[in-house]
């Protein structure tokens, strides 16, 4: 019998999962081919209203704000179905997870420990408490007033949501007109959203200067797995931080990879993250590296096609490997160069049309580009917006060729994009 790249007969009886998606998520159906490689049965949850249940046959409909209507539908679930793991595919539901884990008693991080991994105030207070490279910061209620702000803070700064993902909200200020024109603009995305945080609304802290790296990761009982330290070779400084290359492995020096591991494994032991994914985002200076950002999940979008670990294995299947007990020992990765380009929406406006696809694609290195705007749709940049048009994927000998072939394949898309007038309401 056929056995997976990391010698597990995928012959069904391995585990099963329930995932806890969004209709935005860009993952579920990489987890779910892994799971069925695996042999391991994928539950799907969706966070949407009951009433749309009908909408999504395939999947339990759940509503993650709704913890305790949701751990007992899951419990529910459990009693018929019993559940080896819940996974979140994105930060959506981290704290649904950790609830529902604890309620079942199956291996899951710290319910507070999710909370303070998706509250930006709360990590900063956690991190700065365990003597982890942390800068000034100063949670606002959104009532307050930017003179207020302008008062007790310094420049440059960064201003920031609570709780939005994915860099949405995010702006450096580097003078007080400058401070008065984000509040305002964060002030109004907060206001027209729902579910908008309670007070304090917005994180105001200190602008860190340097490179910026992600780290991919597994924790097992606090111990952290490097899976992947990714270079970001674009300069992030602002105004708004819209993440464009991903590389990997790092050009980094071993000595700085390692201070890299160490502050990732002081943040997680800091906020209570002890097993599975964990994904950081990090600054590089003089002084070291700084913790930006730590989740208990996976890297998001479409970035894990990059990765491949043993002959041929994805980062989801390490992910659901953890989670059911299946051997990850083997996991190494590849020994290729690869990279990602997160494809930046230039304007604001309706997306008409996409050309050169194909001149892109033959560019040497290029395994593939794969657009996820959709033609005739809106498209908002950051920092209201909170996707991309796409994504480009090479591979090659060295992480300096895979970033040429990137920018080259980029460099040949042309997108047509239009102005956009919202039909009014009146």
């Amino acid at each position: 019998m056929a056995t997976d790249a990391l010698g597990q007969k995928p012959d069904g009886g391995n585990g099963r999962v329930l995932l806890l998606t969004t209709p935005q998520t860009y993952r579920t159906e990489a987890f779910v081919a892994a799971a069925d490689r695996l042999g391991v049965e994928a539950v799907r949850a969706i966070n949407l209203p009951a009433e749309l249940a009908h909408q999504w046959p395939d999947y339990v409909v759940l509503d993650f704000d709704d913890l305790d209507g949701a751990v007992a539908a899951v419990a529910a679930l459990h009693q018929n179905r019993p559940l080896d793991a819940i996974l979140t595919v994105d930060d959506s539901g981290s704290r649904l997870a950790a609830r529902a884990s604890a309620a079942l008693g199956l291996p899951h991080n710290a319910p507070l420990a999710a909370e303070a991994a998706r509250n930006k105030l709360r990590m900063r207070e956690v991190l700065r408490q365990a003597g982890v490279n942390t800068p000034w910061f100063h949670g606002f209620p959104l009532s307050a007033d930017w003179q207020a702000v302008a008062e007790v803070i310094s420049f440059p700064a960064v201003v920031k949501p609570l709780e939005l993902s994915g860099s949405r909200g995010v702006m450096r200020v580097d003078d007080a007109a400058g401070l008065r024109a984000a509040l305002a603009r964060l002030k109004k995305m907060l206001e027209e959203r729902a579910d908008f945080e309670e007070e304090p609304a917005f994180l105001v802290e200190e602008y860190i200067p340097g490179a910026e790296v992600a780290l991919e990761g597994l924790l097992d009982d606090g111990a952290l797995r490097v899976l992947a330290l990714f270079d970001k070779p674009d300069p992030l400084e602002g105004p708004f931080f819209e993440e464009t290359i991903y590389v990997t492995p790092s050009r980094l020096p071993p000595d700085t990879q390692a201070a890299i591991a160490a502050c990732t494994a002081r943040a997680a032991a800091a906020l209570g993250l002890r097993r599975g994914p964990i994904h950081a985002e990090l600054r590089l200076n003089e002084r070291g590296p700084w913790l930006v950002e730590a989740a208990g999940r996976s890297i998001g979008g479409l970035c894990s096609q990059t990765l491949r670990f043993g002959v041929d294995a994805s980062l989801e299947e390490l992910i659901l490997r953890q989670a059911c007990g299946l051997p990850i020992d083997g996991a190494v990765p590849g020994g290729q160069a690869a990279g990602v380009m997160m494809i930046p929406i230039p304007e604001a406006g309706m997306l008409r049309g996409v050309a050169g696809i194909e001149a892109a694609e033959a560019v040497p290195l290029i395994e593939g580009v794969e657009l996820t705007a959709r033609i005739n749709y809106p498209l908002i940049p950051l920092p209201e917006g909170e996707s991309y048009l796409g994504f480009i994927f090479a591979r090659g000998d060295s992480p300096a060729a895979v970033e040429a072939a990137l920018r080259e394949a980029h460099g040949r898309l042309r997108f047509e994009i239009s102005p956009y007038f919202p039909m009014s309401t009146v």
